[in-house]
This record gives C-alpha cells, sequence and structure tokens, in this order.
C-alpha cells in the first residue's frame, strides 16, 4: 500500500482550523490494486460494446462460450431499444489489477442513472464518435463528470469509421471542456484512440478511417491505471458504505448496491442503518456479493473502494449508509436534477377495460406499482391529483416516462396516459419553463424544412456548421413544450435521414402559446367493429389509425383528420345489401392501409383534451371526454368564455 498524506480541516462555517490538534496530518491509504471507473458517453457512441471487447480480453469469458452482443444491455426495452436505461457494473480483472466499470446511459432523459454511477467511481472514460463528435448527452454527461472534479480519459472511438474525422473531433472536445469551465488539470486530459467493434485501441492518432496500431485494448488499459486514481481511504475511519443502487431477488429479496468508502464489511456483520429520515437503525447482513465479470458472487468481506451487494435490509433506499454500530456517519445524499416533463398516469376508464385476459385495471395496483418504481429511481416524482384514480408523474424527459408506461403495459397493467406537460417554475414572479439545447444533423436541401420546423416551436439558432460533405449540423436553444412531437415532423420532412439529439439547457420565461400540431383527429361517433366500407368513404378526409374489424368505441380518435378541426365520423357503417345489380358493383377500390401508431407516437400525437389509453395488446387514442356532446357542449362555453 503506498501512502499519502491530507490535511484534516475544521468544518466551521469560515473553514478555519479551531485548535492546533485538529490541524494535525493524518495517514491516508490506496488500494493500488483496484481502479473504479464510469464509461459515459452520448447515445449509440459505443460504450457497451466497448465494455464487450473489455470483458473478452480479460479472460471474463471462454472461448469458446456464447454470449450475446452489448451484453451489458439485460434489459429487453435495452436491446429492442438499442440504448442503455440502467447503469449496471461489471468487474474486469487484468494484469492483477480489478477494474469495477460501470456502464451508464448516454440519454439525458436517464441522467439520474448517470450520477447515481458517477458517485460509485473516481474517474471516467468519455467516449466520442470519430465522425460524429461531442454531441448534446455528451455535454450533460461530461458536465456532470466535471462538477465531480473527476480525472477524464478520452476515447475516440470508431475511428475505423470512413467518414471519420479524428483530428476535429478531438478539437470540437477541447472547446466543450472549455465551454465547461474545466480546469487546467481536467484539460489535461490522456487520449486513445480505439475500434471498440475491433477490440483494439492505440496512443498514437492513425489516419481517418483507419486503424488503430494495437492489436488489443493494451493501451486504454495502461491510461486507464496510470490515470484514474486508486480508492483513497483513512485506515483509522469507521465503516461507511454507500447504498447507490437497488436491485430485487426472488431469492435474496432486496438488494443494495454499495461503494465502501472506509472500514471494512462481513457477512453476519452487525452495521447502523443511516436512514434518509435521519434515523439510525441496528441490521444485520445476511448476504454480502462481489462482482467477477457479469456474475455475483459470495464473499467474506469487502474493503475501501469495492463495490459490494449486500442483502438482509428489506427496506433499504438509494442514498442511505450503512455505517460502523458504535460510530455512525452517514454519508451526504445523492442529489439529481428536478424532473422537467410530466404526465397523467391513471387507471383504464374506456368501455374496452378489462378485455385482455389477467390485466391489472385497479387504482390500488396502479398506485403500488408508481411507488415500486420510486424505489429504484431517484430522478422520478409522483404526485396526487384531484382524482383518486390517476396521478402526475413527473421525470427527466418524455423518453424516461415513455420507457416507465412501456414497462408497466408489458407487466399487464392497462392505463389511461395524459399528454406529457412541461414542469414549470416561478422566478421572481414570473413562470419560467424549461429550455432544451437542440442538435440536427440533417443533408444540406433540408436547412429551410427544419428551420421553419423550429420558427414555429419558437426556437432560436444558436449555431450551424458545414462539415463540407453535404451535411450541416445546427444547434438550437427550444422551449421543452416545442420539442414534444417534433421528432416525427422531423423525420417526414427530412425523409428520414435527420438525426436529432436534445438536453436540458436551463430556464426561461414562458413563450406564449405554442401550436404544434395544425390538423385536428377524427373521432368514432358510436361503438363497433370498423368496417373496410366505411373506410373507403373516409380515407380521403385524413389518415386513419384503424384496420377492418378493430373494435372501436365513441370518443375513440380513429384517424388524423385533414383540416384543423376535430370530426365525428361513424367508422363502422356497413354496406347496404340489395337484389338489385348495378354495373359497378363489381368495381373493386383499395382500402389505404392505417397509419400504426407506437406508443411514443401516440403521446407526441395527442392533444390536451385526448389520452392515450394502453393495454397489453393495443394502443389506442381517445378524447378525455368520451360523449361527443358533452365535448359540444364543453367547446361551446371555452368559446364563449375566449
Amino acid at each position: 500500500m503506498r501512502r499519502m498524506c491530507v490535511s484534516l480541516r475544521s468544518r466551521d462555517a469560515d473553514d478555519t482550523p479551531t485548535n492546533q490538534s485538529e490541524n494535525l496530518t493524518m495517514p491516508m491509504n490506496t488500494r493500488d490494486d483496484l481502479r473504479n471507473i464510469a464509461i459515459i458517453a452520448h447515445v449509440d457512441h459505443g460504450k457497451t460494446t466497448l465494455v464487450d471487447a473489455m470483458l473478452w480480453q480479460s479472460g471474463a469469458f471462454r472461448a469458446n462460450q456464447d454470449v450475446d452482443e452489448r451484453v451489458m444491455d439485460s434489459n429487453d426495452l435495452e436491446r429492442e431499444k438499442g440504448i442503455t436505461i440502467l447503469a449496471k457494473n461489471t468487474a474486469v480483472r487484468h494484469g492483477g489489477m480489478t477494474l469495477n466499470i460501470i456502464d451508464t446511459p448516454g440519454h439525458a432523459d436517464f441522467g439520474g442513472e448517470v450520477e447515481r454511477g458517477l458517485s460509485m467511481v473516481d474517474g471516467v472514460v468519455l467516449l466520442v464518435d470519430a465522425s460524429e463528435g461531442p454531441l448534446p448527452q455528451t455535454r450533460f454527461v461530461l458536465r456532470k463528470a466535471l462538477a465531480a472534479k473527476m480525472p477524464v480519459i478520452l476515447c475516440i472511438n470508431k475511428v475505423d469509421r470512413p467518414d471519420a474525422r479524428i483530428a476535429e473531433v478531438v478539437d470540437e472536445v477541447y472547446e466543450l471542456f472549455i465551454d465547461l469551465d474545466a480546469t487546467e488539470e481536467q484539460i489535461d486530459f490522456p487520449i486513445v484512440y480505439a475500434s471498440a467493434k475491433a477490440g483494439r485501441a492505440s496512443l498514437e492518432r492513425p489516419a481517418d478511417g483507419g486503424m488503430p496500431d494495437s492489436p488489443d485494448l493494451e493501451p486504454l488499459f495502461e491510461t486507464i491505471k496510470n490515470t484514474i486514481p486508486a480508492p483513497v481511504y483513512d485506515p483509522s475511519a469507521p465503516l461507511q458504505a454507500h447504498v447507490t443502487n437497488l436491485d430485487a431477488s426472488s431469492y435474496l429479496g432486496r438488494i443494495a448496491l454499495c461503494r465502501v468508502h472506509h472500514g471494512t464489511i462481513r457477512k453476519g456483520q452487525q452495521v447502523a442503518w443511516c436512514r434518509t429520515d435521519g434515523s439510525v437503525q441496528r441490521v444485520k447482513i445476511s448476504e454480502l456479493l462481489m462482482t467477477e465479470a457479469l456474475e455475483r458472487k459470495p464473499a467474506e468481506e469487502a474493503g475501501p473502494g469495492d463495490i459490494i451487494a449486500i442483502a438482509g435490509i428489506p427496506d433499504i433506499m438509494i442514498g442511505e449508509t450503512l455505517a460502523d454500530p458504535e460510530d455512525a456517519r452517514p454519508l451526504p445524499l445523492i442529489t439529481v436534477d428536478e424532473p422537467a416533463i410530466s404526465m397523467t398516469i391513471g387507471t383504464n376508464t374506456s368501455p374496452l377495460v378489462g378485455k385482455v385476459k389477467g390485466a391489472k385495471v385497479t387504482a390500488r395496483l396502479v398506485k403500488d406499482r408508481l411507488e415500486k418504481e420510486l424505489v429504484g429511481n431517484v430522478s422520478l416524482r409522483v404526485l396526487p391529483t384531484e382524482t383518486p384514480d390517476a396521478w402526475e408523474v413527473q421525470g427527466r424527459g418524455e423518453l424516461a416516462l415513455a420507457i416507465l408506461v412501456e414497462q408497466m403495459r408489458r407487466e399487464g397493467y392497462e392505463l389511461t396516459v395524459g399528454k406529457p406537460q412541461v414542469v414549470t417554475r416561478v422566478v421572481d414572479g414570473k413562470v419560467h419553463e424549461p429550455v432544451e439545447r437542440l442538435t440536427v444533423d440533417c443533408p444540406e436541401e433540408y436547412l429551410g424544412a427544419v428551420t421553419q420546423l423550429l420558427a414555429v416551436r419558437k426556437g432560436r439558432m444558436e449555431h450551424m456548421t458545414n462539415h463540407g460533405t453535404g451535411w450541416i449540423r445546427m444547434e438550437f436553444l427550444v422551449p421543452a413544450r416545442g420539442l414534444i412531437g417534433f421528432r416525427t415532423e422531423f423525420l417526414t420532412e427530412t425523409r428520414g435521414t435527420g438525426l436529432v439529439h436534445h438536453v436540458f439547457e436551463t430556464y426561461e420565461p414562458w413563450f406564449g402559446e405554442l401550436r404544434t400540431r395544425n390538423n385536428g383527429s377524427l373521432v368514432a361517433d358510436r361503438a363497433g367493429a370498423v368496417t373496410a366500407f366505411a373506410m373507403l368513404n373516409l380515407q380521403e378526409r385524413g389518415t386513419l389509425f384503424v384496420s377492418p374489424t378493430t373494435e372501436v368505441y365513441e370518443g375513440m380518435i380513429i384517424g388524423e383528420n385533414s383540416r384543423s378541426d376535430d370530426m365525428d365520423v361513424n367508422i363502422t357503417k356497413e354496406k347496404k345489401l340489395t337484389n338489385m345489380r348495378s354495373s359497378t358493383s363489381e368495381e373493386t377500390e383499395k382500402v389505404i392501409p392505417p397509419r400504426v401508431l407506437s406508443l411514443e407516437q401516440a403521446l407526441e400525437f395527442i392533444r390536451e383534451d385526448e389520452c392515450v389509453e394502453i393495454t397489453a395488446e393495443t394502443v389506442r387514442i381517445r378524447k378525455v371526454v368520451l360523449d361527443s356532446s358533452s365535448r359540444g357542449r364543453a367547446a361551446a362555453r371555452a368559446k364563449r368564455g375566449s
């Protein structure tokens, strides 16, 4: 063990020593056999692929073992969407050293996971695509790491891409560090050039589109060893272990993932459980687990710097501390950014509720599930509403809330979900709303269409870059309200070629009314089954969302009107049969295939007076008030009031 000295200072408000004894130096030890790092990056820049390669090259898997790609993305939704949602850890043994690696999400909507991951580590590897360069989520995750005063290793990934522009991307990263007010020590970061898919890295910059000169990731491992500091601890300090995440096991119950800061924790030991409400309770560690590769294995004890999993405390929460029973010293609670988007989630109240066998439809079940989500998701808020069977759920972004709804849907819950809204603040007596930094990459010919789309949403352009390749990059500051439903229109206008990313920037005064959807809805005026005959007559009125034989009810939205107002229609009308022959009776007409909306598209489509009905099998859009006459009277009153 290497030793170092630090100066212990008084905790008084003026930060000056109160007596001579408190200003003495105390010996501190380091765990030279251990490094704790987090890999941070924008979505799809290769974090999980890099962890895969590190696991293979460290001998974590047998040569003939069948292992999925992106093995860290174990969640079904993560595999389907190709993104990391939950922060997960793995342990890699390399050259006599243990590397605890936290794979964090790259999407800002899951920022709570990023912040928890950073609370467990001593440094970060910043991964940046050699072609795309730093993007909004790169800025977001890097800002968190710099605020925590962590050393950074820059890894330029995908250097073998044909469109790689390595030198320009490195310059852009330096500009990003300066823009985020990084210190001189933080800006003096080492650079590793890698192709995670090929499992190769180099300290020498290859040519654009070329492969790193090293046959493996050894340069990256060495850079981590030399740059990331070893965990530091006071050998005389009592036990302190911080709970940073939660998991569950059908055998062990709730599992708390902890970082041990000082002292030693053992299986079967009595510890002090320092709770969020300030109380302290003595509990027993019934099971102690440590990660090896992707598996948690039983261990007898763990020391400073270790990342462990413990069982035996059924109600433990994130941010709490396990301490010495004789000298309990709680660590600070984990704080995360405030939510920016909210939506109302309630029980299914449509006429077709409970049609799916085994569906969970009661308010008690929905409320229990939302409270369960709060246990492991520190960035979520659940607030009561005026009705007892609906709750306001606040989160970081639209995607995070859509992921929660999709998880509940797959678990068999039937829900009614309202239009996403922004969470406002009152500053100096004025209402402020969240503003997002939006980055758009698209072909040059779509410049006018994109700027027009964002002008309607009251976005203002901050920066535009032409790479000389036929593509341009634009940065806008846009109200978060304006981005609800933007992605679908953007992809339509750019013929599916554009790329768009956004991240929270700041709060600004309320921008006024935004009308982002110009078309009204086609609303079913009666219950029944959709007929092809009715669809033939209505498909000229707009775009339909339903197919023949689909069950509908009054107030259900069956399509998008070609005009701005809503229209009540009979989608169940049948063709009258007679015994009279007609010269045109044998002519055939084609029904245009309906537009099938995903959950995210349905949430983007709805207006304030509409909601989404979600079951295990279907996603339907409906009016909040189903009765057409009641909607008409409400609209008339609103018109008189205005």
